[in-house]
């Protein structure tokens, strides 16, 4: 294992005023995001649409990092790069979501388990070959007001996550944990934070048992937020300074940066959110975004896959990165969504 190079690729991918592309969707996600603009799913439908992404001019000021699909990381764009090598030579570092998808937990029927470890070391080894130099693994913790998640499925998925990460600094690639506590739901903010905090105390448990350099790893939890069905929706501050007390409570200062997912926030929200905890500054981590829908739904909706929106497709993405990098310094307001 080698320290040195983690610890540097994990403080380059949480770089001053960059975040990441999570470009790892699942042909089953990606059909659901094509089906939205009544496009088919085909591979070579998802290898352009990839590239509109990964070719977007200036974005290498605001993306440190891309994390790609099985099938992405060995596509290439239109004149044969492959699309690994044409990230890093834009200063991008490319990444590989190595997880099999969560499944239901044995004997618990309402918890869910990420699958995948079996065979993740001969993986891993050949994603390093191929260009990746991080990874990401997501736990998915459903939730509701009551019983779920049991406490054993935390534990599961804890115990999972901390498998992945030790075999990833094994294989010198930064692994990303994600312990996703789900915003679907009637639950309150209240909720959400007390489960965040019982995954997170059992993650770095976990992860300190299996020996994982914590400054070799990066964290990329959900934002304690209430449930999309619930009745009463906390403010942007209330969502931040709940988020930031979990995080300070549970996250040791030796973690070179959180990276937040979306969620299924809005573009907008995942932004002000974000700038609202940067905001709050400074904090012991580089607070940054490791975003999928909130980047990529204004640029699927202006694209629509006709070859004579692209401009305007990477024109939206443009400045959805960017509108994400001012919300790393804390410096976004909604009244830049107009310009």
């Amino acid at each position: 294992m080698n320290i040195d190079e983690l610890k540097s690729v994990a403080r380059a991918i949480v770089a001053k005023q960059k975040g990441i592309l999570a470009a790892d969707e699942s042909n089953p996600t990606i059909k659901k995001r094509f089906d939205s603009i009544k496009l088919e799913s085909t591979e070579e439908n998802r290898r352009r649409y990839r590239e509109l992404l990964f070719t977007t001019d200036g974005i290498e000021r605001y993306i440190s990092g891309v994390i790609l699909f099985d099938e992405t990381l060995r596509q290439s764009s239109r004149d044969g790069t492959p699309f690994a090598k044409l990230l890093a030579g834009r200063g991008i570092i490319p990444g590989i979501k190595v997880d099999k998808g969560a499944k239901t937990l044995a004997l618990y029927p309402a918890d869910k388990v990420t699958e995948g470890l079996d065979g993740l070391r001969g993986r891993l080894a050949e994603y390093k070959q191929l260009g990746a130099k991080f990874a990401k693994w997501r736990a998915v913790i459903q939730i509701d007001e009551h019983d779920v998640p049991a406490a054993y499925a935390l534990r599961a998925n804890a115990h999972a996550l901390a498998r992945y990460a030790a075999l990833c600094q094994e294989a010198d690639i930064v692994p990303i944990v994600e312990p996703e506590v789900l915003m679907d739901g009637i639950h309150g903010i209240d909720r959400c934070e007390a489960v965040t905090s019982q995954m997170l105390g059992n993650l770095f448990t976990e992860l300190n048992a299996h020996r994982v350099v914590f400054e070799g790893i990066l964290l990329k939890p959900n934002m304690v937020i209430a449930g999309m069905k619930c009745t009463t929706q906390a403010s942007v501050q209330q969502i931040a300074e709940g988020s930031i007390r979990c995080l300070s409570r549970y996250v040791p200062a030796a973690v070179p940066g959180i990276v937040f997912l979306s969620g299924g926030q809005s573009p907008e929200d995942a932004t002000n959110h974000l700038n609202a905890m940067n905001a709050m500054g400074p904090h012991p981590w580089e607070l940054s975004f490791s975003y999928g829908r909130a980047l990529q739904a204004p640029v699927l909706a202006a694209w629509e896959g006709r070859e004579n929106n692209i401009t305007a497709a990477q024109r939206a993405f443009f400045k959805r990165c960017r509108l994400n990098s001012l919300a790393r310094e804390g410096k976004y307001n909604r009244g830049m969504e107009a310009d």
